[in-house]
């Protein structure tokens, strides 16, 4: 079912999946960090995350997708730029800020109007989206301001008394984060470089 994943690792997703659909949170490895995951519709597990990371109710938290159409299940629209971003660096460390719909709680977007959503190159990370089927919530597993762990044990560390599940594995990248870009503007506008540089953006669309 999870391509190139070893089976113990499949079990532990099988479990992961059962426990973010009975609202509870996990944390797992992605391409860039690990991440914290709940179920973007459930919003008592969405406000679990913000107390566990100590993080504040207005920021928002991103979404991770499987794919294209989990994304267009969750924004207003996908921008023929956003289109041209996603099919050059995703799946992969590059996180678009979009217009959301009316599916994405409230809580999820900190009250704006808008998501940051990415597709992971992680078949961990991939493997627990699809088998929820829906997008979930994929913030850095940490409290807020303290660094991103990269391990499991990283994670422990920091929030395992306070979360159901960590499944074992290491992070991509170095524990370097995704590239952030707003694009819901005339131009799209590069909030946080990360894995994917300015002059890799560059070769795809103007940048502000």
């Amino acid at each position: 079912m999870f391509a190139k994943v070893p089976l113990n690792i499949e079990r532990q997703i099988k479990f992961a999946i059962d426990t973010l659909r009975d609202g509870g949170l996990v944390a797992f490895p992605t391409d860039t960090v690990f991440g914290l995951g709940a179920c973007f519709d459930n919003i008592a597990a969405v406000k679990r995350i913000f107390e566990v990371k100590q993080r504040p109710f207005n920021t928002g938290l991103p979404l991770l997708a499987a794919d294209k159409p989990q994304i267009g299940g969750i924004v207003k629209y996908i921008p023929e730029v956003a289109n041209l971003l996603i099919n050059r660096f995703l799946p992969g460390g590059l996180t678009l800020i979009l217009q959301k719909n009316v599916l994405v709680p409230d809580i999820v977007s900190g009250g704006r109007d808008t998501i940051a959503v990415r597709i992971p190159a992680h078949p961990i990370a991939l493997g627990l989206i699809r088998g929820v089927g829906k997008p979930i919530v994929g913030t850095s597993a940490n409290k807020s301001g303290k660094p991103s762990g990269i391990t499991a044990e990283d994670v422990r560390s920091q929030i395992g008394e306070e979360i159901e599940f960590i499944i074992e594995g290491e992070a991509g990248q170095g524990g370097k984060e995704s590239t952030i870009v707003d694009i819901t503007g005339s131009i799209p506008r590069l909030l946080r470089e990360g894995v994917i540089s300015r002059t890799e953006l560059e070769k795809v669309c103007q940048i502000d």
